[in-house]
């Protein structure tokens, strides 16, 4: 917390001005009024879990079009970082891992583009599990998310390719950065199955860091400084990062294809015979799994340790106001008897979800499944689907707080 203290000769100074009382109560409450405003410079682990259930929320929640937008944008800023790596490191003389250094650092450039001015980047979204953990989002909602952005990533980074291409940018310096280009590449796409998805996990896995570290900043600065360490090493590390090789790859094959490029490179096309579609697809598929294996452990691990408990106890709470508010219904159960079918079903289906876990589960998850066996009318299943209070309190009488509020909260259409 910053400390907002005068120094002594303020203080004195303030004494000699010999203030008026009420003058000097407007300063004191003025000085705590700042206090009160003052943040830490950066937010907790345990803050930063709740932003990313949040942030995975409203993603999940995103309109189609607009995801689709910033999907395509994320591509296109990869591909940057990407194509200035490639620029870096070419025909340099600093050693090995200088260079490789000097690569990572500037293909932070496609990760601080995509936080900063804003995109949505497949790799980043497997955080996204920490929000389907908490039950905030369905499973459905994760995957349409994964699907698009994951398809319009490679649109964007496919567009920048084609730009570059026809700029003649793998020309610089004698055609070695196209040079340079066709060698990446063409190692990328000889990469074997399990070594291509191991370093797809360890790249992941410091991306999500990086994002997860973003969590926690509060100015453009702390996001860069956030991204700039975890991003050079998985670069300079050489691990696998599936929507840079949707840049990356492509350009090798487009360089393939250029007598001048494989003359500087001084390669044969029998050696880049798998800078192909298929080469391409063959790289895609370790490196994506690995992606996803990497970036979900880390939504996970700091799901379940920051809020794996509050979920749990929300869960148990839930299901113990259900209990109360079912064991002494308006209606007796010598009533029911006299209750018209659609109320009795209403009733049915409330005790089942007292007793039954799964049930309870189902409901939230997909109500017109779990809703098909019983005999409820239109109105009966869109208010329980919904969590139309007024509605239900009109057919099984009024419900105290907590059940409002576990309605509320899971069986709106966010589906806690």
């Amino acid at each position: 917390m910053a400390n907002l203290k005068l120094s002594g000769r303020e203080i004195q100074t303030l004494e000699s001005e010999k203030l008026p009382p009420m003058e000097v109560s407007r300063f004191q409450t003025a000085l705590a009024e700042l206090k009160s405003c003052a943040t830490p410079d950066c937010r907790t682990p345990a803050e930063m879990a709740l932003k990313m259930e949040g942030v995975g929320l409203t993603k999940a929640n995103g309109n189609v079009f607009t995801i689709s937008l910033l999907g395509i944008l994320a591509g296109f800023f990869i591909g940057l970082g990407a194509m200035f790596c490639t620029l870096v490191t070419t025909d340099i003389q600093v050693g090995f891992g200088l260079s490789k250094l000097l690569g990572g650092i500037v293909f932070c450039l496609g990760l601080i583009l995509v936080v900063l001015a804003g995109a949505e980047l497949f790799t980043g979204n497997a955080l996204m599990v920490a929000s389907r953990a908490s039950g905030k989002i369905k499973l459905s909602q994760l995957f349409q998310n994964w699907g698009i952005v994951y398809f319009t990533n490679l649109v964007g980074a496919l567009l920048l390719v084609l730009v570059v291409f026809y700029s003649q940018f793998w020309a610089l310096n004698a055609y070695k950065v196209g040079a340079n280009a066709l060698l990446i590449a063409n190692a990328k796409v000889n990469l074997a199955f399990w070594p291509a998805f191991a370093r797809g996990i360890l790249c992941n896995a410091l991306v999500c860091l990086a994002v997860w570290l973003c969590f926690g900043a509060r100015t453009t600065v702390d996001k860069i400084f956030a991204i700039l360490f975890p991003i050079t090493a998985f670069v300079a590390c050489g691990f696998e990062h599936s929507i840079a090789n949707m840049y990356f790859i492509p350009m090798g094959i487009a360089m393939a294809g250029q007598a001048k490029v494989l003359e500087v490179a001084g390669v044969t096309t029998s050696q880049v015979v798998n800078l192909n579609i298929a080469g391409f697809i063959g790289n895609l598929v370790p490196v994506t799994l690995g992606n996803i294996v990497g970036g979900t452990f880390i939504g996970s691990i700091y799901w379940l340790i920051y809020l794996r408990k509050d979920r749990a106890a929300e869960a148990v709470a839930a299901r113990h106001w259900l209990k109360g508010v079912l064991s002494k219904p308006r209606v007796q159960s010598e009533q029911a008897a006299y209750l018209d079918v659609e109320t009795k079903s209403l009733v049915s289906v409330l005790a089942r979800a007292r007793d039954d876990t799964k049930f309870l589960a189902k409901m939230a998850d997909n109500p017109h499944q779990a809703l098909k066996a019983y005999n409820l009318t239109p109105e009966a299943k869109a208010a329980l689907e919904s969590g139309d209070i007024r509605w239900l309190e009109s057919r099984v009488g009024t419900l105290d707080e907590p059940l409002r509020t576990w309605l509320t909260s899971r069986l709106n259409q966010e589906k806690w």
